[in-house]
């Protein structure tokens, strides 16, 4: 870590997902039984660095799982979702609604993009958001660590984003599955803990 050095106002903390309706006792998730304590524990986690990089001209950039409403608001989902959560229905991760917005623990976020898939560039104005405010790193964190958080740093790794991975500021519904993961991106990320993020952006 000694070896890295980083722009503070050049970085954002690209927080993937982590929403209402992933993370709340009465979001979507919640509802239909679908909890995790490694999830939830996730913002209070991520908090310190967050609070950080704000205080060195940083930015927070918060991507949100979007179902995208349709005729009387019933959703657009796809079938693989459905069938892995045939919980979720009208109203869930709705843009504006409460369940759609950034957890309360980490607002304001500088920059918000709606995503309808894993990678939060997908079809979305993210790359654009993040040129036009001179970001050039990237700390990740969020959920699920195999799949929105690991799509889009992929995709930002192909785009010569400068990446670091937050090895305890992301989860997964499994911990195999997010330490298996987190070895994986290491392969095209530089990966640390959130407290060494923190210090990282402190002695900057």
């Amino acid at each position: 870590m000694a070896e890295l050095s980083i722009d503070p106002a050049r970085t954002g903390l690209l927080i993937v997902d982590l929403q209402n309706d992933f993370l709340h006792p009465d979001g979507a998730y919640a509802r239909g039984n679908q909890k995790s304590a490694e999830i939830a524990a996730l913002p209070a986690r991520v908090l310190p660095l967050a609070n950080e990089l704000r205080s060195k001209g940083g930015w927070i950039v918060s991507t949100h799982f979007t179902l995208v409403p349709g005729k009387g608001g019933e959703p657009f989902i796809s079938p693989h979702l459905k069938a892995m959560r045939p919980f979720l229905g009208k109203g869930d991760f709705a843009p504006g609604s409460w369940g759609h917005a950034l957890v309360d623990e980490l607002q304001p976020a500088d920059l918000s993009v709606e995503k309808v898939a894993y990678s939060a560039f997908y079809m979305t104005r993210l790359e654009w958001v993040l040129k036009k405010a001179g970001i050039d790193t990237l700390i990740f964190c969020g959920i699920v660590t195999n799949g929105g958080v690991a799509s889009t740093v992929r995709d930002a790794h192909v785009r010569d984003f400068s990446t670091i991975v937050l090895s305890d500021g992301c989860a997964a519904f499994s911990r195999e599955t997010h330490e298996r993961s987190i070895g994986d991106l290491g392969t095209v990320s530089k990966v640390m803990t959130c407290a060494e993020a923190t210090a990282l952006i402190a002695q900057a």
